[in-house]
């Protein structure tokens, strides 16, 4: 009987992933749905001010404070994270298919596992080694480099996933300065991130949204589910279950962005992307399976730290 409670909330933990994963997934064919009605940063700036607003009036129904973290480094988070992750992920939408993009942007704990070497002294170990080649592999059939008109979409979703991993790498160096609230930190990365985006929507606005009953559903799933909805049931997961056994559920999320690309949008990657596909998804499985030993040694490891995920606009 003892058991009972956390036994139930770990239980509560794995029924919130198992809704994370297909709303996080489906999302980046609601962007690329939402790009037949709105310039990619039109759309970005208007999704993103949206989510702005509604994690403040979360703050405030939480009764968290409002004083913004530490500014240079939330500042520089949501240039990378918002700004920089946003901006790439949708143009590389923009001109490259939905199913796709998904899997290379979440190619981000590849590039953490690189950066945390120089900066975090952290070197591979163990599962870490095949863990990258895998991933690695996977990403030269997918981006295929040598074939220089197909690639375009490859290196823009890569270099999302690199910023994403880039801000995760000042939220590790942050998170060891000085303790943050991720609430708190979500919500003003954002808000600077937003900044930039308004910017240059402004300077290249070539016309507003056509808005339709199909783009306000785009916006309206993107702010209300995507990062309203999925955030609320994210931190709570992080709190039920540990970090790695989250990421570990996040792993579903590339894998239904590509079949729902398949069925909805008719994107069939060819047999060389799809076994890049699998390899990746292969290596960043191997990468949490780490995490979560290490953290049973009670040894820290790049999959078992939280990392806030960015909101997908």
């Amino acid at each position: 009987m003892p058991d009972a409670q956390p036994n139930r909330t770990r239980d509560l933990g794995v029924l919130a992933l198992v809704v994370i994963a297909p709303v996080w997934g489906y999302s980046w064919v609601v962007i690329k749905v939402a790009l037949d009605y709105a310039r990619p940063f039109t759309y970005i700036a208007l999704v993103t001010v949206l989510c702005t607003a509604c994690f403040f009036l979360a703050l405030v129904a939480a009764r968290r404070p409002l004083r913004p973290p530490p500014l240079a480094w939330t500042a520089a988070i949501g240039l990378l994270q918002t700004a920089a992750f946003n901006s790439l992920a949708t143009l590389a939408l923009d001109v490259g298919g939905a199913g796709k993009v998904s899997v290379l942007a979440y190619t981000m704990p590849f590039w953490l596992l690189l950066l945390a070497w120089p900066f975090l002294g952290e070197r591979l170990r163990g599962l870490q080694w095949p863990a990258a080649a895998l991933a690695f592999t996977g990403l030269v059939l997918v981006v295929r480099p040598w074939d220089i008109g197909g690639a375009l979409s490859g290196v823009l979703a890569c270099a999302a996933g690199l910023a994403w991993a880039t801000a995760a790498l000042l939220i590790k160096l942050l998170q060891r300065r000085t303790c943050v609230d991720a609430l708190s930190l979500t919500a003003w990365q954002m808000a600077f991130g937003a900044v930039p985006l308004i910017v240059i929507a402004v300077v290249t606005q070539s016309g507003w949204p056509h808005w339709t009953g199909t783009f306000a559903a785009c916006v309206a799933y993107t702010v209300l589910l995507s990062s309203g909805l999925c955030y609320l049931l994210w931190f709570f997961a992080l709190r039920a279950l540990s970090a790695g056994a989250a990421g570990m559920g996040t792993l579903a999320v590339p894998v239904i962005g590509v079949m729902a690309a398949w069925i909805q949008l008719g994107e069939r990657p060819l047999a060389m992307e799809a076994v890049g596909m699998i390899l990746i998804v292969a290596g960043l499985a191997l990468l949490t399976a780490y995490g979560v030993l290490a953290a049973r040694r009670g040894r820290g490891a790049i999959g078992e730290e939280v990392v806030i995920p960015p909101v997908i606009d």
